[in-house]
């Protein structure tokens, strides 16, 4: 149900961080060289990205929630939102046409949304109230935003309609190869393509892509049975291997797969009917430092490092080619 909820406290977030960061991480972060780096001053640990209108991006502070707005052609960026005490930033994504940020919530079980223009919150909603939860990443639709749960083999649907407005949210049960069982983060980055009629996500586990099918949820998030909860079939995309595969951005046909701990970008060229995928180009840079999700302007590809397990006390946007 969407309602302005009572925040509940990130319950064990680093807990949750320390399950997806092997023991060998190097024990400072290395500084950045500059070329093609966005500071984010202030900033306390960072995860998400998004591309909002032209060439602005918005970054989320993963600790305290706060927002900053920057810009690639200006290689710069400044704290855009104070979050209220108890809110976290995990991945996000920006509605243009309704002047939206979405914003996954983490170990909270919330998603939070702003309005772009002013900053303020357009609403608190509670996804899940499962203890056991990390919303992790969302895509948007043109009838809404989906989340990922990263302890759950389950998707939540916000709807929005045509004039921007939120709907009631509805939990969507995955089945097939993406819901077995796993062990640590299971789904992790989503994405939406032929015009949301099918999703792509990232399943950080089974280092593994998989499309899932949302065809079962009315774009009004009621549930069209009226009784039991809705499901989505997924299939693993073949040929494609990526382990610590975390946020994804889709083109067309072509897939940017975020491999965090390895400190590179996979781009993939998908089949016309996205079952298998062949990896084109692995994008590197050594300005990396466990990069988390990305944003895509023009040929330009903006990655956030996280830089998750290490003492670091900057954190930067880096931008590299889109193609390797």
């Amino acid at each position: 149900m969407r309602r302005t909820v009572q925040r509940r406290a990130a319950v064990g977030l680093l807990a949750l961080i320390a399950l997806i960061v092997p023991s060998a991480l190097p024990a400072t972060a290395a500084p950045p060289s500059g070329d093609g780096v966005i500071l984010l001053e202030g900033a306390t640990a960072t995860e998400g990205i998004a591309a909002g209108q032209g060439t602005t991006f918005y970054a989320g502070d993963r600790l305290n929630g706060d927002i900053y707005r920057g810009d690639i052609r200006d290689d710069t960026a400044g704290l855009f939102i104070d979050a209220p005490d108890g809110r976290v930033a995990i991945g996000m994504k920006v509605d243009v046409t309704h002047s939206l940020l979405f914003v996954a919530g983490g170990g909270t079980g919330d998603a939070y949304v702003y309005s772009t223009e002013t900053g303020e919150t357009v609403s608190v909603v509670e996804l899940t109230a499962k203890a056991n939860a990390f919303i992790n990443d969302v895509t948007l639709t043109k009838d809404g935003a989906w989340f990922t749960n990263s302890f759950a083999a389950e998707l939540y649907f916000l709807p929005v309609d045509k004039d921007g407005r939120l709907g009631e949210v509805e939990t969507v049960a995955l089945t097939g190869p993406a819901a077995d069982t796993w062990t640590g983060f299971g789904p992790n980055g989503i994405a939406a393509v032929n015009g949301g009629k099918t999703l792509i996500l990232a399943h950080s586990a089974f280092g593994a892509l998989f499309t899932v099918d949302p065809g079962g949820v009315a774009s009004d998030g009621e549930d069209t049975d009226g009784e039991d909860p809705e499901t989505a079939a997924t299939a693993r995309i073949e040929g494609i291997d990526v382990p610590n595969v975390d946020g994804i951005l889709v083109q067309g046909r072509q897939l940017w797969a975020v491999q965090n701990q390895k400190n590179q970008i996979s781009r993939i060229k998908l089949s016309n009917d996205l079952s298998s995928g062949v990896v084109k180009d692995v994008i590197t840079s050594p300005d990396f430092n466990v990069p988390t999700t990305i944003a895509k302007f023009g040929s330009t590809l903006a990655a956030v490092n996280a830089k998750f397990g290490q003492p670091a006390t900057e954190f930067e946007v880096v931008l590299v080619p889109a193609r390797g």
